[in-house]
């Protein structure tokens, strides 16, 4: 019998990971020449905001590492998540409006889409880069590759969001609500995380760190991944301003008539 069989026999649960996974935004769209240095830029840029952030040793010794061409997913211990949902977005930003700013002409911007949640993964310290397989990662790419995570990136100014981040609502639930870290719930918006032609639906949540221009109305409640897929919906999109904010159904933003929409730029 396969050990690894399902519903065969009781084992122990794997350790809880955080898993922190990066994407790059039209990583595919430049010439295959420059691939593979973008990919260790990438690695050296987010090492330089974990390094920022006081996050040196963890990203000097991950549970597991696995590249992907266009970014990565790394396992980390659960105890730094406060830290990885803030100040590490924050830092990420500034690290790649630094780089971005300096960049030569020929060069292509580097922006970022941000996936963080948590769950029990195997690993094998012995062998990082083929470990750590499993649900919780799985659904952490496809965090990283829903609609509203990109639709961030794509309506942003690229001279000034460079960061896009989504939160599971495991860890929005466990570190953010319960104030473990120093992000207000106020700053995440609520979405619907859906990937075209995945069976995957799920509540997260958006961090932008530097949001600039409008921010796509995506507070719809996530569908029941054994629903019918809900049709986009085209809500007129409103200037994001800062104002007096109200809490509803766990952050999702209340606004008076014809006033204000979401906004999470501005500082900590």
């Amino acid at each position: 019998m396969d050990p690894s069989s399902p519903y065969r026999r009781t084992v122990d649960l794997p350790p809880y990971r955080a898993i922190l996974a990066v994407d790059a935004k039209d990583f595919t769209a430049q010439p295959s020449i420059v691939h593979q240095p973008m990919s260790g830029l990438i690695l050296d840029l987010v090492g330089d905001a974990f390094t920022t952030a006081g996050l040196a040793a963890a990203w000097q010794r991950p549970a597991f590492l696995g590249p992907t061409g266009d970014g990565f997913a790394v396992g980390l211990s659960p105890q730094i998540l406060p830290h990885l949902v803030h100040p590490f977005g924050r830092v990420l930003q500034e690290r790649l409006a630094a780089y971005n700013r300096d960049a030569r002409t020929d060069q292509a911007r580097i922006r970022l889409r941000v996936s963080l949640n948590v769950g029990p993964l195997p690993v094998d310290p012995a062998d990082p880069h083929w470990t750590g397989n499993g649900t919780a990662r799985n659904d952490t790419h496809r965090l990283l590759d829903s609609k509203p995570v990109k639709a961030v990136l794509a309506g942003t100014s690229d001279r000034v969001t460079h960061v896009a981040c989504i939160f599971s609502d495991r860890v929005f639930q466990d570190v953010v609500v319960a104030g473990y870290t120093e992000m207000h719930p106020d700053r995440c918006i609520e979405v619907p995380a859906t990937v075209d032609g995945k069976a995957f639906a799920q509540r997260a949540w958006l961090y932008v760190p530097e949001s600039t221009g409008f921010l796509p109305a995506l507070t719809t409640p996530a569908p029941s991944p054994d629903s019918d897929p809900v049709p986009p919906t085209k809500a007129p999109v409103a200037p994001a301003v800062s104002g007096p904010r109200v809490r509803k159904n766990w952050g999702q933003v209340a606004t008076s008539p014809g006033s204000m929409t979401q906004h999470t730029g501005g500082a900590q």
